[in-house]
Protein backbone atom coordinates (compact mmCIF):
# COMPACT_ATOMS: atom_id res chain seq x y z
CA UNK A 1 0.00 0.00 0.00
CA UNK A 2 1.08 3.19 -0.59
CA UNK A 3 0.73 6.63 1.46
CA UNK A 4 -1.23 9.56 -0.05
CA UNK A 5 0.52 12.89 0.30
CA UNK A 6 -0.23 16.50 -0.80
CA UNK A 7 -2.95 18.82 0.56
CA UNK A 8 -6.00 16.95 -1.00
CA UNK A 9 -6.54 13.39 0.03
CA UNK A 10 -8.50 11.32 -2.56
CA UNK A 11 -11.72 8.55 -1.41
CA UNK A 12 -12.90 6.14 -3.36
CA UNK A 13 -11.64 4.13 -6.33
CA UNK A 14 -10.13 6.06 -10.12
CA UNK A 15 -8.27 3.67 -12.20
CA UNK A 16 -8.60 0.29 -10.05
CA UNK A 17 -6.36 2.33 -7.28
CA UNK A 18 -8.28 2.64 -3.80
CA UNK A 19 -7.84 5.43 -1.74
CA UNK A 20 -9.20 5.11 1.95
CA UNK A 21 -8.37 6.82 5.34
CA UNK A 22 -6.90 4.55 8.25
CA UNK A 23 -5.51 5.43 11.30
CA UNK A 24 -2.50 6.08 10.21
CA UNK A 25 -3.45 8.57 7.63
CA UNK A 26 -4.58 8.48 3.98
CA UNK A 27 -3.38 5.20 2.16
CA UNK A 28 -4.21 3.90 -1.98
CA UNK A 29 -3.63 0.43 -3.26
CA UNK A 30 -4.57 -1.08 -6.20
CA UNK A 31 -8.02 -2.93 -6.64
CA UNK A 32 -7.79 -6.77 -7.52
CA UNK A 33 -8.26 -9.85 -5.41
CA UNK A 34 -10.35 -13.25 -6.67
CA UNK A 35 -13.50 -13.42 -7.32
CA UNK A 36 -15.79 -13.91 -4.39
CA UNK A 37 -17.83 -16.64 -6.19
CA UNK A 38 -14.44 -18.70 -6.69
CA UNK A 39 -13.24 -18.40 -3.17
CA UNK A 40 -16.44 -19.69 -2.18
CA UNK A 41 -17.15 -22.45 -4.65
CA UNK A 42 -13.19 -23.68 -5.79
CA UNK A 43 -11.83 -26.53 -4.28
CA UNK A 44 -8.25 -24.68 -4.79
CA UNK A 45 -9.44 -22.24 -2.27
CA UNK A 46 -10.79 -25.03 0.44
CA UNK A 47 -7.65 -23.91 2.86
CA UNK A 48 -8.51 -20.32 2.57
CA UNK A 49 -12.11 -20.73 3.18
CA UNK A 50 -11.14 -22.69 6.21
CA UNK A 51 -8.74 -20.00 7.43
CA UNK A 52 -11.58 -17.35 6.83
CA UNK A 53 -14.27 -19.64 8.68
CA UNK A 54 -11.90 -19.63 11.78
CA UNK A 55 -10.39 -16.26 11.36
CA UNK A 56 -13.98 -14.91 11.63
CA UNK A 57 -14.62 -17.44 14.46
CA UNK A 58 -11.85 -15.53 16.55
CA UNK A 59 -13.32 -11.95 15.27
CA UNK A 60 -16.18 -12.62 16.92
CA UNK A 61 -14.84 -14.01 19.89
CA UNK A 62 -13.08 -11.25 19.90
CA UNK A 63 -16.30 -9.39 20.04
CA UNK A 64 -18.15 -11.22 22.84
CA UNK A 65 -15.12 -10.44 24.81
CA UNK A 66 -14.94 -6.66 24.33
CA UNK A 67 -18.45 -5.97 24.78
CA UNK A 68 -18.53 -7.87 28.03
CA UNK A 69 -15.96 -5.90 29.91
CA UNK A 70 -16.79 -2.82 27.59
CA UNK A 71 -17.85 -0.74 31.10
CA UNK A 72 -13.98 -1.39 31.66
CA UNK A 73 -12.58 -1.22 28.40
CA UNK A 74 -13.72 1.84 27.41
CA UNK A 75 -11.91 3.60 29.62
CA UNK A 76 -8.73 1.21 28.97
CA UNK A 77 -7.45 0.62 25.31
CA UNK A 78 -5.10 1.32 22.24
CA UNK A 79 -6.34 1.75 18.46
CA UNK A 80 -5.01 -1.61 17.57
CA UNK A 81 -6.51 -4.01 20.47
CA UNK A 82 -9.35 -4.91 18.53
CA UNK A 83 -6.60 -6.35 15.58
CA UNK A 84 -4.23 -7.84 18.08
CA UNK A 85 -7.00 -9.17 20.39
CA UNK A 86 -8.41 -10.97 17.03
CA UNK A 87 -4.89 -12.42 16.38
CA UNK A 88 -4.22 -13.69 20.14
CA UNK A 89 -7.93 -15.36 19.52
CA UNK A 90 -6.73 -16.65 15.98
CA UNK A 91 -3.72 -18.63 17.50
CA UNK A 92 -5.85 -20.12 20.57
CA UNK A 93 -8.60 -21.19 17.80
CA UNK A 94 -5.43 -22.90 16.26
CA UNK A 95 -4.28 -24.91 19.61
CA UNK A 96 -7.83 -26.47 19.39
CA UNK A 97 -7.12 -30.55 18.82
CA UNK A 98 -10.47 -31.78 18.74
CA UNK A 99 -12.28 -30.21 15.89
CA UNK A 100 -10.99 -30.82 12.21
CA UNK A 101 -9.37 -27.69 10.34
CA UNK A 102 -11.63 -24.96 9.43
CA UNK A 103 -13.95 -26.45 12.32
CA UNK A 104 -11.82 -25.29 15.54
CA UNK A 105 -13.38 -22.86 18.15
CA UNK A 106 -12.54 -20.83 20.79
CA UNK A 107 -13.99 -22.98 23.69
CA UNK A 108 -11.90 -26.26 22.76
CA UNK A 109 -8.96 -24.11 22.27
CA UNK A 110 -6.36 -23.26 25.05
CA UNK A 111 -7.59 -20.00 26.30
CA UNK A 112 -4.66 -19.68 28.69
CA UNK A 113 -3.06 -18.15 26.01
CA UNK A 114 -5.41 -14.98 26.82
CA UNK A 115 -3.77 -14.14 30.57
CA UNK A 116 -1.77 -11.13 30.87
CA UNK A 117 -3.22 -9.55 27.91
CA UNK A 118 -2.91 -5.94 28.08
CA UNK A 119 -5.54 -3.96 26.14
CA UNK A 120 -3.71 -0.82 26.35
CA UNK A 121 -0.11 -0.98 24.87
CA UNK A 122 0.31 3.13 26.37
CA UNK A 123 -0.53 2.03 29.68
CA UNK A 124 0.75 -1.39 30.35
CA UNK A 125 -0.53 -2.90 33.70
CA UNK A 126 3.11 -4.93 34.12
CA UNK A 127 4.57 -1.22 33.90
CA UNK A 128 1.78 0.26 35.90
CA UNK A 129 1.23 -1.72 39.13
CA UNK A 130 4.03 -3.01 40.92
CA UNK A 131 1.85 -4.03 44.66
CA UNK A 132 1.85 -6.87 44.69
CA UNK A 133 -1.68 -8.53 44.48
CA UNK A 134 -3.66 -12.07 44.84
CA UNK A 135 -6.07 -13.23 42.69
CA UNK A 136 -8.66 -16.19 42.10
CA UNK A 137 -11.84 -18.08 41.21
CA UNK A 138 -14.01 -20.06 42.84
CA UNK A 139 -15.74 -22.40 39.71
CA UNK A 140 -18.21 -23.09 42.91
CA UNK A 141 -19.63 -20.18 44.38
CA UNK A 142 -18.75 -18.36 41.11
CA UNK A 143 -16.93 -15.33 42.93
CA UNK A 144 -14.01 -13.77 41.50
CA UNK A 145 -11.57 -11.83 43.75
CA UNK A 146 -8.60 -9.72 44.34
CA UNK A 147 -6.74 -8.91 47.07
CA UNK A 148 -3.43 -5.71 47.45
CA UNK A 149 -2.07 -5.19 50.87
CA UNK A 150 -1.52 -1.44 52.34
CA UNK A 151 0.59 -0.03 49.66
CA UNK A 152 2.59 4.15 48.97
CA UNK A 153 0.80 4.59 45.50
CA UNK A 154 3.84 6.68 44.43
CA UNK A 155 6.14 3.76 44.88
CA UNK A 156 3.91 1.06 43.62
CA UNK A 157 2.20 2.90 40.75
CA UNK A 158 3.46 4.62 37.67
CA UNK A 159 1.57 7.24 36.92
CA UNK A 160 1.31 9.82 33.96
CA UNK A 161 2.82 13.49 34.59
CA UNK A 162 -0.32 15.39 36.25
CA UNK A 163 -2.27 12.46 37.88
CA UNK A 164 -3.71 13.26 41.32
CA UNK A 165 -6.14 10.49 42.05
CA UNK A 166 -6.01 7.13 40.73
CA UNK A 167 -8.74 4.08 41.11
CA UNK A 168 -8.63 0.08 41.31
CA UNK A 169 -10.66 -1.94 39.22
CA UNK A 170 -11.78 -5.62 38.24
CA UNK A 171 -14.22 -7.69 36.67
CA UNK A 172 -14.85 -11.03 35.70
CA UNK A 173 -17.13 -12.30 32.96
CA UNK A 174 -18.50 -15.77 31.66
CA UNK A 175 -17.88 -15.83 27.82
CA UNK A 176 -19.87 -18.11 25.56
CA UNK A 177 -18.20 -18.08 22.22
CA UNK A 178 -20.57 -20.63 20.85
CA UNK A 179 -24.18 -18.26 21.32
CA UNK A 180 -22.29 -15.02 21.15
CA UNK A 181 -23.24 -14.22 24.49
CA UNK A 182 -21.95 -13.25 28.02
CA UNK A 183 -22.53 -12.12 31.65
CA UNK A 184 -20.52 -9.25 33.12
CA UNK A 185 -19.80 -7.95 36.87
CA UNK A 186 -17.26 -5.66 38.52
CA UNK A 187 -16.12 -3.80 41.51
CA UNK A 188 -13.29 -1.03 42.30
CA UNK A 189 -11.95 1.14 44.45
CA UNK A 190 -13.41 4.48 45.52
CA UNK A 191 -10.83 7.30 43.62
CA UNK A 192 -8.31 7.17 45.88
CA UNK A 193 -5.23 10.17 46.52
CA UNK A 194 -1.74 9.62 44.65
CA UNK A 195 0.52 10.50 47.15
CA UNK A 196 3.02 8.92 49.53
CA UNK A 197 0.58 7.66 52.27
CA UNK A 198 -0.68 4.24 52.44
CA UNK A 199 -3.43 3.04 51.19
CA UNK A 200 -6.08 0.93 52.76
CA UNK A 201 -5.97 -2.83 52.26
CA UNK A 202 -7.84 -3.71 48.69
CA UNK A 203 -10.32 -6.17 48.66
CA UNK A 204 -12.56 -6.30 45.17
CA UNK A 205 -15.03 -9.17 44.26
CA UNK A 206 -16.96 -9.81 41.55
CA UNK A 207 -19.83 -12.79 41.82
CA UNK A 208 -20.63 -14.70 38.57
CA UNK A 209 -22.54 -17.96 38.32
CA UNK A 210 -22.24 -21.10 40.45
CA UNK A 211 -21.19 -24.19 39.28
CA UNK A 212 -20.84 -22.05 35.39
CA UNK A 213 -19.84 -24.34 32.34
CA UNK A 214 -18.58 -21.56 30.81
CA UNK A 215 -15.07 -20.04 30.32
CA UNK A 216 -14.22 -17.04 33.19
CA UNK A 217 -12.00 -14.11 32.42
CA UNK A 218 -11.02 -11.54 34.85
CA UNK A 219 -9.27 -8.38 34.48
CA UNK A 220 -7.53 -5.78 36.63
CA UNK A 221 -6.98 -2.27 35.92
CA UNK A 222 -5.73 0.98 36.78
CA UNK A 223 -7.65 4.71 36.03
CA UNK A 224 -6.19 7.53 36.64
CA UNK A 225 -7.32 11.49 37.22
CA UNK A 226 -6.42 14.74 37.70
CA UNK A 227 -8.54 16.95 40.36
CA UNK A 228 -9.13 20.48 39.20
CA UNK A 229 -11.01 22.61 40.93
CA UNK A 230 -12.45 19.77 43.44
CA UNK A 231 -14.05 17.66 40.12
CA UNK A 232 -12.08 14.60 38.74
CA UNK A 233 -11.34 14.35 35.44
CA UNK A 234 -9.93 11.48 33.71
CA UNK A 235 -6.40 12.12 32.98
CA UNK A 236 -5.76 12.51 29.36
CA UNK A 237 -9.01 10.99 28.42
CA UNK A 238 -7.57 8.04 29.76
CA UNK A 239 -4.99 7.63 27.48
CA UNK A 240 -2.77 5.74 29.97
CA UNK A 241 -5.34 3.60 31.96
CA UNK A 242 -4.23 0.10 32.40
CA UNK A 243 -6.36 -3.18 31.84
CA UNK A 244 -4.69 -6.34 31.41
CA UNK A 245 -6.23 -9.87 31.58
CA UNK A 246 -5.36 -11.69 35.18
CA UNK A 247 -7.14 -14.96 35.31
CA UNK A 248 -8.12 -17.42 32.66
CA UNK A 249 -10.33 -19.96 33.96
CA UNK A 250 -12.26 -23.16 32.03
CA UNK A 251 -14.68 -25.95 33.03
Amino acid sequence: MAKQTGIIKLKGTIGGISFYKTSDGHLAREKGGVDANRIANDPAFQRTRENGSEFGRAGKGGKVLRNAIRVLLQNAKDKRVVSRLTKDLLAIVKTDTTNERGLRTLQDGNLSLLESFEFNLNGKLGATLFAAFTKAFDRVSGDATLNIAAFSPTVRVAAPTGTTHFKVVMGASELDFENETSTFENDETAILPYSAADTAPIALTASLTANSTLPIVQVLGVEFYQEVNGQMYELKNGAYNALAVVIVDTP
